[in-house]
């Protein structure tokens, strides 16, 4: 099957930040956090844990797949059209850390879904980035 379905496509986000691990993690799943850089919603870093980010235009379905406290975490996301996994590495490094984001699964025929996540990612890290300067 070779049709535009079957094949998907990947964002890809990835900067070298000048914070720790644990300082990042923090941010990544602890829910008032999350809600300040990305969105608001009931996350839980705990496997099978579902929930739903909210904002303006709708909500996005998620469920936590896998976590690696500190180094990985991922989650479904999506909607009714959309299943996506989004995964964030943490790579500790001598200023900091490496910190990637891949969301996968986007169909060809998703245009709309893979062009706003290449513009929206890069804006949630920037956001991320500026939390991080103001944790303890």
């Amino acid at each position: 099957m070779n049709d535009a379905a079957s094949q998907t496509r990947t964002v890809v986000v990835e900067r070298e930040i000048a914070h720790p691990p644990e300082r990042i993690w923090r941010a990544l799943t602890q829910p008032h956090l999350v809600g300040e850089w990305l969105m608001k919603g009931d996350f839980r870093p705990e496997v099978g844990h579902k929930f739903d980010f909210r904002f303006e235009w709708g909500a996005i379905d998620c469920e936590i797949l896998d976590v690696e406290a500190e180094r990985a975490i991922a989650y479904s996301w999506g909607d009714h059209e959309l299943k996506t996994v989004v995964t964030w590495t943490l790579t500790p490094t001598a200023g900091g850390t490496r910190l990637r984001m891949e969301q996968t699964g986007f169909r060809t025929d998703q245009p709309r879904y893979f062009g706003g996540a290449r513009a929206g990612w890069p804006r949630f890290f920037d956001n991320l980035e500026k939390l991080l300067e103001r944790l303890d």
